[in-house]
């Protein structure tokens, strides 16, 4: 058993609240920047947010349990320097590690997301965690101090937490590529680490604050392997991991990918090309919805590479397009590789599309485009009776809503969101494909909802014309589909069970 902790073995006030302090952060760090390192490759679902966060708190519980029981049994000033060495050098290492066991486990499977989680999170923050507590022994000099002690650094590990929480989603992330916050929170952890050992060496205890030669190597070795790891971004936004991919079959054909998923598909010399099913479905109900090349007042939630507007723009000369965009990346890269230039009669507005519904004009619209997505489904917050209220209340009377819906059987989100459209709406249809309204097959299937009758044999007629093979379902077909599904509100809108992205 060790020696009981003395006054001259407690580490200094300021270096135990600062170390604290730093290992607690790096760990918070490090879990929200894993989060957007498998994002690529498995999407951002709630089961991916949840593999992340729950394999985070397993590795804090873990390390801490460990790290309590090795300070019973050793010294700890053997081991902490050790330790914020090898978890700050294993942040960095993260990085490759992700991005190469990525290329092999693609996709949204929950094997994949449950692996890439565990390998971005669990062992430098178990090892990060262990330290604290250590820190903790460290400082009780007696029993009638143990309350004081263990509340003053538990609460700074605690602020470290929470300092590195905002200052990772409201600062560092939006200045900064997850790369480099998880190379520079690694190395800033491990050079403390180094300097906490040179420290410990000058006071009591043998092999205090000695860090091996391998664990140096360690941070050395670190941001050369992330460096040369392949990465699937050719931009990294505030939300996704963008890239451009040319298409070899036509001269002016480009696909916006955003991080697993083929986001959008435009033709830069001829805006009338929809490569997309789904997108020929829309335009399909546009082309019906109004006279031929009469104007619309259009708002679209959800930007990706504003294939829409500029078709309606070509089609329906003088329509003016507000597209509500959350990411502003996005709306760069569209700039800078899609020939996207905003006018007057296109404006993309920055910022949560249930945030700009609610500011939009009442009655003011003629068609309202959805099509925003995070990661594998529609936020949740756009799918509810509140907000197809704000919709709703967007629209002039004859207005038109169409959204972009994805599930696989048995179906259960498309079938809630319709039912929750017949809450709101006198007249809603399904566009999709024959498999898909027989409950067979999934995919994207089409939404479209009106206060007026819908032009059922107008938007059938322009399928054709779109050479589209769907099929347009409502009336009593649609109830039979819908049955008993549940209406999606605010207070229960479990948009993440309903679907089923693994199809």
């Amino acid at each position: 058993m060790p020696a009981p902790t003395t006054p001259s073995r407690a580490l200094p006030g300021w270096l135990a609240a600062g170390v604290t302090f730093l290992a607690s952060g790096a760990v918070l760090v490090l879990e929200i920047t894993g989060l957007r390192l498998i994002a690529p490759y498995v999407g951002i679902t709630l089961q991916t947010n949840t593999a992340v966060i729950g394999f985070a708190l397993a590795a804090i519980a873990l390390g801490a349990w460990a790290g309590g029981q090795a300070a019973d049994r050793t010294d700890p000033r053997r081991l902490i320097a050790p330790l914020m060495v090898a978890g700050g050098g294993l942040i960095v290492a993260v990085l490759p590690l992700v991005r190469f066991a990525g290329e092999l486990f693609t996709g949204a499977a929950a094997a994949n997301v449950l692996l890439l989680a565990a390998i971005a999170v669990v062992v430098p923050a178990a090892l990060l965690s262990a330290v604290p507590p250590m820190i903790v022994a460290l400082q009780l000099n007696s029993l009638d101090e143990t309350g004081s002690v263990v509340g003053k650094l538990s609460g700074i590990g605690t602020l470290g937490g929470i300092a590195a929480t905002f200052g990772t989603g409201f600062v560092l992330v939006a200045v900064l590529p997850s790369s480099v916050i998880m190379v520079g929170a690694g190395l800033l952890t491990a050079l403390v680490g180094v300097a906490v050992g040179v420290l410990l060496r000058r006071g009591p205890g043998e092999g205090a604050g000695r860090v091996p030669p391998a664990l140096l190597l360690l941070v050395l070795l670190g941001p050369l392997l992330a460096a040369v790891a392949p990465t699937p971004c050719q931009e990294e936004t505030t939300y996704h991991c963008a890239r451009v991919v040319a298409d070899p079959d036509r001269e002016g054909g480009r696909t916006l990918v955003l991080d697993t998923l083929r986001h959008s598909y435009v033709d830069l010399d001829d805006p009338t090309y929809l490569e997309f099913e789904y997108v020929r479905a829309i335009a399909s109900v546009t082309d019906a919805m109004a006279p031929a090349g009469e104007p619309l007042s259009a708002l679209h939630l959800g930007g990706g590479g504003l294939t829409l507007p500029r078709y309606l723009a070509t089609v329906r000369p003088g329509t003016t397009s507000e597209v509500l965009e959350v990411d502003p990346g996005v709306l760069a890269v569209d700039e800078a590789e899609l020939g996207v230039r905003t006018s007057e009669q296109l404006r993309v507005r920055i910022g949560d599309a249930r945030v700009g519904l609610a500011e939009q004009a009442a009655g003011t619209r003629d068609l309202v485009v959805g099509d925003a997505f995070g990661g594998l489904s529609v936020p949740w917050q756009l799918t509810t009776t509140e907000a197809l209220d704000l919709v709703s209340r967007a629209m002039t009377p004859e207005g038109v809503y169409a959204a972009n819906l994805i599930d696989n059987p048995p179906l259960e989100f498309v079938r809630a969101e319709l039912a929750t459209l017949a809450e709101v709406f006198e007249h809603v249809a399904l566009v999709a494909r024959a498999p898909v309204l027989a409950g067979d097959d999934g995919g994207n299937v089409v939404a479209v909802a009106s206060h007026q009758p819908l032009p059922i044999g107008g938007i059938e007629a322009a399928l054709a014309q779109q050479d589209l093979a769907w099929q347009v379902a409502e009336g009593a077909e649609l109830d039979r589909f819908v049955g008993q599904a549940p209406v999606l509100t605010d207070d229960f809108a479990p948009v993440d069970q309903l679907l089923t992205p693994y199809g």
